[in-house]
Order: structure tokens, then C-alpha cells, then sequence
């Protein structure tokens, strides 16, 4: 299909969705493909099949996780059709890309767990109606150990080396246990299977995007073009944002940590999360980055404003609305909340009316184990009725209406059971 032989309606068409699909990404590869396959599209009505594999290794998604989300998103504006493959079978193996060791491998069960959390998290932004949700367990596990050779057959291991998590451990002298090469090559088989049209992922993905385009050659499909957008980095702004080092916004917290945390995203990457975590168009984010830099923004207008609505995207716009009232409240004015939820204190943790203050922290939930409890009072983020608590061994007697504070968003009113 030739350019020449598009009406102007159709070029405009064509150069408006290459303008909405390059906003935000890292890299096309390659880019005269993707317009042949957008121009093909156009002219015959027929959507796209693009691609994102989610591998269920963990429960929750992050704001981070949701950069690729939001693209595919905008391919779903466009008009084209997402394939999310739920990588129930490569989920027990555990992508290695980044790795500097061999991943545990997840039961079933952990999949299947993790995999009906995703479920209920991706429709949060993407269209449910141009959404198809598949589990590669439907092709890879079929295949018998002779379809595995001849897979196998079809990539070098020289190939495999180039990866550099792969070369780094080789020359570090670390194990690679042969398992681990197979799991591109099954990401590579979900889009000989689908026969996906593109494929995204994070820049860290680009090998295994790329493996895709070479297994759907060599299987005789349409290669696909692979679309890299960028890794967020996390609340410190340094490392890509990981819910193990604890840098993160869960997109299924509650509405008054999302917002706490989004006001913490450092001032140079705001511009950054409005356009790879929000739906923000190009002229809304042109404004808003003009309005910033002639000082007619002011940061922490346009920080509130990306709070609001994050908790609008994964709540509602009355919960933004009320998690921006308490964030006033209590930062700004210095008051504490008027909702402060009650903690009852059984009676049979008390001795002789007394208890300590690390047992209380993970009794009430503001900590996940005592180790945790001992580092938040050690960094002065434990208040009792507004004091700083600085002693991890110090116990106390609990009185009706105690308000036990940990950090600037967690608050409980303590009650006698």
C-alpha cells in the first residue's frame, strides 16, 4: 500500500495516529512497518491486534506497571483491538530480564491468584469492550517436548547472549539454569499464536518484544512491530519504581494514600508522570509544561491537580474530591483528619493494662512485622497524641482516644475493648 494512493482524509488519519502512538515511547522498531500497518488499517477498517503480555508474579499493579497500560489505551481510542495475554504458564518460570540471579519459580496457585487480581485492576484503564484477555497456557501447554526442540532449533544461544542480564551472570560466574531461555522464546510463541500485529513492553523488554518478530517470521506470520515506552521511576526519583523498594503507588490503595503519595513525586518528574501514567492529551500537557516553566503554574497546584487525579482514575471523583479535603486538613492546615478510623485494643493484649508500642503498630496494621514497627519508630515517623515516639522498646497504657499517628498519612483512634 502506497501513501499516494490515500485520500487526504485517510493521511490525515494515518499522521494524527502516528502522533498519538510516538507521544511517550522510547523506541518503534521499526517505524515504516507501523505506518504500513496503520495506513492497511485505515483504508480496510480492520483494527489492529496489539499486544502486552502480564506475567502474574506479584498481586498488585503500580502506577508504574500502568505506563504500557496507558498506551494501549490510546491504540483502543484509535479504534484497534489489545491482546492481553496472562502469563499463567511463563509466570512459572518468572521473566529474568533484570535479574542478577535465577528467579523462584511460582506455584499454580500463586499464578491463578495473581492472575484474578490483574483481571480486576486492568479494566481500571483499559476498555473492557476492546479488550481480549487471554492465558498462554492455552498454546505453550500443548506443545509436546518435539515442538519444544523445534522451537529451541530456531535460536542460537548466541543469540540468547546478548542479552545482558544473560552476559553479565555468564561472566560473573553465576548460574543460568536452562529454563531460563525458554521464557522469551514462549513470549515469543503467545504472538506467533495471536498473530499480533504490535507488541509493547518496557525498555527493559526489548529483547523479548524483538524474539517475537523473529519466531512469527520463522513460523511464517506477519512480523510485528515492537513499541518500548519508558521505565517510571519511583516516589524517590531514582530507581524505576518497584513495590520492593517501597517507591510506589498501588493503584488499589486507598484513596487518601494515592494522593499522599502522589504529592511526594519529585518536582522534576511531575511533567513526566502526567504524561506516561494519565490520559492528559498533548495540548492539556503542552499547557500545563508552559504554564510551569512561566511560573503561571504553580508546581504545587499542578502536583495536587496529578494527585486528584489519580484517585479519580482508580476511585471515583468523589473520593479525589475527599482525599483532597483530608490532604489539606492534615498537611496544609496541620489538623488532624475528622474520619480517623477507630482501633479497639482487645483486652487480652494488655498486661496489667500496659502494652508495647512495636506490638500495638502491627496490631493496628501501620506496620507488617515488628522488625518494621522498631525502623518506623526509629525514624520519627511514630506519633502518639501528636508526640513523637523515639524509643522502639518503650511500652504504654492505651487510653480511650488515643490517637497513634505513623508518617503523614496513617492515623488511629485508640478505643478499650
Amino acid at each position: 500500500m502506497k501513501w499516494e494512493e490515500l485520500s487526504a482524509a485517510q493521511v490525515q488519519e494515518v499522521e494524527r495516529q502516528l502522533e498519538v502512538i510516538s507521544r511517550g515511547v522510547v523506541e518503534i522498531v521499526p517505524m515504516d512497518e507501523l505506518k504500513q500497518k496503520v495506513m492497511k488499517s485505515i483504508v480496510t477498517g480492520v483494527p489492529l491486534n496489539v499486544k502486552l503480555g502480564l506475567d502474574p508474579s506479584a498481586p498488585d499493579i503500580h502506577v508504574g506497571h500502568t505506563v504500557v497500560m496507558h498506551k494501549l489505551r490510546q491504540f483502543q481510542e484509535l479504534g484497534h483491538q489489545v491482546q492481553l495475554i496472562i502469563g499463567d504458564f511463563t509466570g512459572r518460570i518468572g521473566d529474568p530480564t533484570g535479574k542478577s540471579e535465577t528467579r523462584k519459580q511460582l506455584t499454580e496457585e500463586d499464578v491463578q491468584r495473581n492472575a484474578e487480581t490483574y483481571k480486576k485492576q486492568i479494566h481500571k484503564i483499559l476498555d473492557p469492550e476492546k479488550t481480549k484477555v487471554y492465558y498462554n497456557s492455552e498454546w505453550l501447554s500443548p506443545m509436546s517436548f518435539a515442538d519444544v526442540v523445534t522451537l529451541s532449533a530456531k535460536v542460537t544461544v548466541a543469540r540468547m547472549m546478548e542479552r545482558d542480564d544473560f552476559t553479565k551472570r555468564f561472566q560473573g560466574g553465576l548460574p543460568i539454569s536452562i529454563h531460563e531461555f525458554f521464557y522469551p522464546l514462549m513470549q515469543g510463541m503467545d504472538s506467533v499464536a495471536l498473530k499480533s500485529d504490535v507488541e509493547l513492553g518496557g525498555t527493559d523488554q526489548k529483547f523479548n518484544l524483538l524474539m517475537g518478530r523473529t519466531l512469527q517470521k520463522e513460523y511464517g506470520v506477519a512480523a510485528q512491530v515492537a513499541i518500548t515506552t519508558p521505565l517510571l521511576e519511583g516516589l524517590d526519583g531514582v530507581q524505576k519504581m518497584s513495590k520492593s523498594l517501597g517507591n510506589y503507588i498501588g493503584i488499589d490503595e486507598e484513596p487518601n494514600e494515592i494522593y499522599g503519595k502522589a504529592m511526594s513525586v519529585p518536582d522534576e518528574l511531575m511533567l513526566k508522570y502526567y504524561e506516561l501514567a494519565t490520559g492528559i492529551c498533548n495540548q492539556e500537557l503542552t499547557v500545563l509544561k508552559e504554564g510551569l516553566q512561566e511560573g503561571i503554574v504553580h508546581p504545587r497546584d499542578a502536583k495536587m491537580q496529578l494527585a486528584h487525579t489519580f484517585v479519580r482514575m482508580y476511585h471515583s471523583v468523589e473520593a479525589a474530591d475527599a482525599a483532597q479535603q483530608h490532604f489539606v486538613t492534615v498537611f496544609q492546615q496541620r489538623a488532624l483528619p475528622e474520619d480517623i478510623e477507630v482501633y479497639t485494643v482487645p483486652a487480652v493484649e494488655l498486661e496489667n493494662g500496659t502494652i508495647k508500642l512495636v506490638k500495638l503498630l502491627t496490631l493496628v496494621g501501620f506496620a507488617g512485622s515488628n522488625g518494621e514497627a522498631k525502623r518506623s519508630i526509629q525514624q520519627g515517623s511514630v506519633k502518639l497524641n501528636e508526640e513523637k515516639q523515639e524509643d522502639p522498646k518503650a511500652e504504654f497504657t492505651p487510653q480511650e482516644g488515643d490517637i497513634l499517628q505513623v508518617g503523614k498519612r496513617k492515623f488511629a483512634r485508640l478505643s478499650l475493648g
